[in-house]
């Protein structure tokens, strides 16, 4: 399946397309080089374009975010990103035998790689910086797209989705506010903007 139909699909029948992804024979390698590494640049690079190239206006002021920080930004975001996939996935196959389901590496790669598609394509709306508050919106779906797939995929009991699903976005944000510390403690104040 191409990445057009897949992301659509996963957006508007995400319960039929999880029970097409489980039977599909993927690698990590194909799932990260036909999906993920596409997906996931959307919003750095819009955010980019919205920030360091349109600029933010309010009260007749305007800011841009200086080019070269900006850069630095979008290639954090973006590694960062993509590596949040495979620490997702680790958590997702760490967690589901204490939840009744089944440990399988690649199953817990597919959630991972295909449950943030809403928020990826949401990030879109950083083009117009305006409009990025609404990238929310994708990241809210997001966690319901992982809600349908963990029990399908992992074969977590019905009852359990729910638990199963607030403890895996709660150790995503935890690894995401540590790997954010560490990463604002490596770039320095220049690439931050300061």
């Amino acid at each position: 399946m191409n990445l057009v139909d897949r992301a659509k699909n996963i957006l508007l029948q995400p319960k039929q397309e999880w029970a097409v992804i489980q039977a599909e024979p993927h690698t990590v390698q194909d799932l990260y080089t036909g999906y993920v590494m596409i997906l996931a640049a959307i919003p750095p690079v819009a955010a980019f374009i919205g920030f360091s190239l349109v600029g933010v206006g309010f009260f007749g002021l305007s800011y841009r975010v200086p080019v070269t920080p900006g850069i630095g930004q979008m290639v954090l975001s973006y590694g960062l990103g993509v590596a949040g996939v495979c620490v997702r996935a680790l958590s997702i196959d760490a967690l589901a035998p204490s939840f009744g389901g089944q440990k399988d590496p690649l199953q817990a790669m597919k959630v991972s790689a295909y449950a943030p598609t809403a928020a990826w394509i949401a990030g879109i709306f950083s083009l117009i910086p305006a409009l990025s508050i609404l990238s929310v919106l994708g990241g809210l779906y997001s966690l319901y797209l992982l809600y349908t797939g963990l029990p399908t995929l992992m074969r977590v009991p019905e009852e359990k989705a729910v638990p199963y699903t607030v403890v895996v976005i709660l150790v995503a944000i935890v690894l995401a506010i540590v790997i954010g510390t560490l990463a604002s403690l490596v770039v320095p104040g220049r690439m931050r903007g300061f």
